[in-house]
């Protein structure tokens, strides 16, 4: 018996764990996955290139076991494979194809998230209710803003304010540097647009004198995803379960599938989870006063669905019939790249690990910036110097080559737009009970999809990308627009909507199921809708505020 059970250890339930522990409460903290200890278990974190058997390369077997990862281009290197599940192992359904990538250990994708920490505006929680679409969000921005300052002021986000309305500023530390080419470009916009901005991407790497317990500053390695020795950019195994861990009320139990919730009809309040160990297969029953779910949005509504009861046969919480349902990822890989002349004699020092970031500049509010569709979308990208390779040519031999190899090649500028997906209802994942996994849970099915709206959308980021690199006077400017599916961004979101009325919506707005309020689900399962922004800084807010709050509640014995 514990007060809370937590389950996940990725960027939510880190959080979740760190407040419910402060707060007093001792804590079950359950990891479906291997355990993974800070610096001991990053194998490959300082190895050089020529340290990896076959130069960072994969054999045919294990990419077979990565199909699906693979074909996304993510998990096909030596130096993180490790950090991606096996599919074999793992296997999902497609109605749809849906590129759902996984990290199955203790931390789980904060170990390689990208990084990128944007709050979402009042621009996006009002978006719905203006437009007519799904449900109304139940919180608007100042709601949240106190818990952006917590996560903010606590994970470390470097970044320079702007005073967008639609990009609120946070807490930062001081900004990484844009390269000469970079501070070109954004000489550029400034002198030919008005609402358009070019600034670097505020990310939660550590940067300036500010001191967080055993952590220190970002390297500039850029070796992030194989996991940091110096706990320079946050993640749950750097920061919130050590804080977690300190405090003596966390009990951390790896290797642990949460199967199912247990419902109590009688006290209309869950009653703990069943846990099957992956490695003995046996069957184990928890019990807590309060259940968080952050297994990851499709894990949770999983979680959920197979969370069967006479009260709930649809699934645990589902009256609304919304469960499952308004699955959303950003779309992108479009936009342009382009060469630059006139820096020859310039350079850069380090390999900084972030980018420049565009904020939307689309669907505002006012006529001027109105298009054919809804929302709009951001870019993400960063110029740097060809390398070595550049000097290689058929011609080239002796003194000239050895020359040429130690000159960098030319300026190459890219960005690449990352836009919002609305929160279509057919847009859904469910439980196939005929096809299980080893450990006899049902296995999920995709049907999802990009619609009109995001291919209006990428038209236009594409072409704008084109004419903001042709109208700085960039050479070669090239679009793309290459194949996106759902779940390529992994920043899949919705499935378990937070909203007003529980006819419409699964969760309340403090990430309560509506009918069954002692548990929470605080991962992107909860969003209703994904905004443009990269969306685990909402994840994390969301989760430190629902934690606080449910902590307030089992002191007043409500559960």
């Amino acid at each position: 018996m514990y007060d809370a059970i937590v389950i996940g250890t990725g960027v939510s339930g880190g959080w979740v764990a760190k407040e419910l522990c402060e707060q007093g409460l001792k804590t079950l903290v359950l990891e479906r996955g291997r355990n993974v200890e800070h610096i001991k278990d990053y194998p490959t974190m300082n190895k050089e290139p020529w340290e990896f058997k076959y130069r960072g390369l994969v054999s045919r077997e294990d990419l077979k076991k990565q199909e699906k990862q693979n074909r996304t281009g993510f998990a096909v290197r030596e130096e993180h494979k490790h950090w991606f599940v096996d599919d074999l192992k793992h296997p999902y359904n497609e109605d749809k194809r849906f590129d759902w990538i996984r990290g199955y250990h203790v931390g789980g994708r904060s170990i390689t998230w990208g990084r990128q920490t944007l709050r979402l505006s009042d621009l996006d929680f009002e978006a719905n209710k203006k437009e007519g679409i799904a449900v109304d969000w139940p919180i608007r921005y100042k709601d949240i803003s106190p818990w952006y300052d917590k996560v903010e002021s606590f994970i470390g986000v470097c970044g320079e304010k702007l005073g967008l309305s639609h990009l609120p500023d946070g807490i930062f530390t001081p900004p990484m540097e844009l390269n000469c080419v970079e501070q070109e470009f954004r000489n550029k916009i400034s002198e030919q647009y008005d609402n358009r901005y070019l600034i670097m991407g505020r990310f939660a790497h550590l940067t300036g004198d500010i001191q967080r317990e055993g952590r220190s500053n970002c390297q500039y390695r850029n070796r992030c995803i194989r996991g940091c020795l110096y706990g320079g950019y946050f993640s749950s195994n750097s920061s919130t379960l050590p804080a977690a861990s300190k405090t003596g009320n966390m009990t951390l139990r790896p290797n642990s599938i949460v199967n199912k919730i247990f419902y109590d009809d009688a006290k209309q309040l869950a009653t703990g989870v069943e846990v099957i160990d992956t490695e003995t297969h046996e069957k184990i029953e928890f019990s807590a006063k309060v259940i968080f779910c952050c297994a990851s949005t499709v894990a949770s509504t999983a979680i959920l669905l197979n969370s069967i009861s006479e009260r709930f046969p649809n699934g645990l919480g589902n009256d609304s019939g919304e469960l499952g349902h308004n699955l959303m990822d950003h779309h992108f890989k479009v936009g342009a790249t382009a060469t630059v002349e006139g820096f020859e004699d310039k350079y850069y020092k380090g390999r900084r690990p972030t980018s420049f970031h565009i904020p939307r500049f689309r669907n505002l509010g006012d006529p001027d910036t109105k298009t054919d569709y809804l929302r709009g979308f951001g870019f993400q990208g960063a110029a740097s110097r060809t390398n070595w390779k550049s000097g290689i040519k058929e011609l080239s031999y002796g003194k000239a080559l050895k020359d040429q190899l130690f000159k960098p090649g030319p300026w190459r500028i890219g960005m690449t737009g990352f836009g919002e997906c609305l929160p279509y209802h057919e847009n859904r994942m469910y439980l196939n009970h005929d096809k299980v996994d080893e450990w006899g849970i049902p296995t999920i099915t995709f049907d999802c999809e990009f619609k009109e709206n995001e291919r209006k959308m990428r038209e236009d980021m594409q072409n704008e990308a084109v004419n903001m690199l042709k109208n700085a006077g960039f050479k070669n400017v090239k679009g793309y627009d290459n194949p996106c599916h759902p779940g390529h961004a992994i920043h899949e979101m919705g499935t378990a909507r937070m909203g007003h009325d529980p006819k419409t919506s699964v969760l309340n707005k403090y990430n309560q199921v509506h009918a069954v309020p002692n548990v929470y689900v605080t991962d992107g399962a909860c969003m209703t809708s994904s905004a443009y922004q990269n969306p685990s800084l909402t994840y994390m807010a969301l989760s430190a505020r629902a934690a606080n709050h449910a902590a307030d509640q089992i002191k007043k014995n409500k559960f």
